[in-house]
């Protein structure tokens, strides 16, 4: 006779931290920024930067730091996302830096600072918040603080407008957009919403075309962020920032009830708002026709033509780092360095671009699917959200796909708002990863033992 066996419980799976893997994969990311960085010495200078032995030491002591703190706040966390954002970060330092060689201006500097600040306040997100779920008590704070973070700029004296977009505040000399914060504080805000009221959000109203769409008195939600992003978009002419708050929403607040009818809705609405702001107000006017037609006047869309030639002129391989002149490109340490990269890297590194990007993504998305907490899985489905149309909205708009918007490609752009609370993001996705797959209790039946009388575990 055979002998008897155990069931196999939810204890016996064994839950491996992958710490190793992410060490592994820690490396590549270095040698990918640091090599790059390298890369555009050579090709502009024929040699290697003055630098380059502090800046690698540096960079590889943020990875390396940064991993730690993983390996002993969270060591149950997503092995992909670190190496991930260090490659992207060490890619979008290079290609800074390839700036200041054409034009002397030392972004990449200030840059490397600002990542250092970022990698210590994600640090910070993993050593001080141990369960993202005590989060969701702050609800209500969390949207207030977003909705005051917004409007800073509007205020006298306070606010500055730069490129055009009302967006930035002004403090002792240094500018800051506090969009990028609110971005985070709202993804919190939306997720402890969209949990206490997806119930009744998900009952449906009125069928039409085959597509239930929500009650009439459900709509004040919708509204309220629809009217946000309209005043964004009007009051402070940011249309990359009005569609990503309205589209982060939207997205949500699908995931949460699984009602179409609220896309179809939402849709309609940012649409229509859209399309009578470009009919009334002149600077989304001109967006409107910048990405219509932009060689009608290379004066004002230039940065729009000079994009499409450096990208066009990489080909599919591109002219290599440090060969081309991503510098004929207005902004391309900001807003159009993805036209940058495509120049030097050509199709080839901005698919390769791409994709990084989308692990991001799915690494977030594949954490909620697997969480047990419903605020955890909108929070982690938000945060994935805000960078799937962050990388839509800045690509489309410099390949000519969809208007042209101010927003940052995170990691990457020139900025210390964006690189500071992207950094964060990835903590608090590190710290909902790590909750979600860490190993369950044992919860195996207990037993008596005859001789004893001691209870302990079979």
């Amino acid at each position: 006779m055979s002998a008897p066996t155990t069931p196999t419980g939810v204890s016996d799976i064994v839950h491996r931290k992958r710490r190793g893997a992410e060490l592994f994969l820690l490396v590549l990311a270095l040698a990918v920024g640091i090599g790059a960085y390298a890369a555009v010495g050579l090709g502009v200078e024929g040699e290697l930067p003055g630098d380059m032995y502090g800046y690698s030491a540096w960079l590889a002591a943020l990875a390396i730091g940064a991993h730690v703190v993983v390996r002993l706040t969270a060591p149950y966390a997503d092995p992909v996302l670190l190496p991930v954002v260090t490659a992207l970060n060490g890619l979008g330092l290079a290609m800074i830096y390839r700036w200041d060689l054409a034009r002397e201006t030392g972004y990449s500097t200030k840059q490397l600072t600002w990542t250092t600040l970022g990698v210590v306040l994600f640090a910070m997100v993993l050593l001080l918040l141990r369960d993202h779920r005590r989060l969701q008590a702050y609800t209500y704070t969390t949207g207030l603080a977003a909705i005051v973070l917004l409007l800073l700029p509007l205020a006298p004296g306070l606010g500055k407008t730069i490129n055009g977009a009302r967006i930035w505040i002004g403090i002792a000399g240094w500018s800051f957009q506090p969009g990028e914060v609110a971005k985070v504080l709202l993804v919190i805000a939306f997720a402890g919403y969209l949990v206490l009221h997806r119930d009744a959000l998900a009952l449906a109203g009125r069928r039409f075309i085959g597509i239930d769409l929500p009650r009439m008195r459900d709509l004040g939600p919708i509204l309220l962020m629809w009217l946000i992003s309209l005043g964004v978009l009007v009051l402070q002419r940011d249309l990359g920032s009005s569609l990503l708050f309205f589209g982060l929403f939207l997205v949500m607040l699908y995931v949460a009830t699984e009602r179409p009818g609220w896309l179809v809705v939402g849709s309609l609405m940012f649409v229509s708002g859209a399309a009578l702001a470009s009919q009334v107000y002149s600077h989304v006017q001109t967006r409107v026709e910048g990405w219509l037609d932009p060689f009608s006047d290379t004066d004002t869309y230039g940065q729009i033509v000079e994009g499409l030639y450096g990208m066009a002129w990489g080909g599919l391989v591109g002219r290599g780092l440090g060969q081309g002149d991503p510098w004929r490109i207005p902004f391309a340490y900001s807003d159009f360095i993805v036209a940058a990269v495509g120049e030097e890297l050509g199709l080839t590194g901005l698919m390769a671009l791409i994709i990084l990007f989308g692990l991001i993504v799915e690494r977030a998305l594949r954490t909620a699917l697997i969480c047990r907490d419903g605020f955890g899985k909108l929070m982690a489905t938000g945060f994935g959200i805000v960078f799937a149309l962050q990388v839509f909205v800045v690509v489309g708009g410099v390949t000519k796909l969809i208007p042209l918007t101010g927003l940052t490609t995170p990691f990457m752009s020139h900025g210390g708002s964006s690189m500071i609370a992207n950094w964060v993001v990835i903590g608090l996705l590190l710290r909902i990863s790590d909750q979600v797959r860490r190993p369950l209790p044992d919860v195996r039946p207990l037993e008596m033992d005859d001789a004893t009388q001691v209870v302990k575990l079979r």
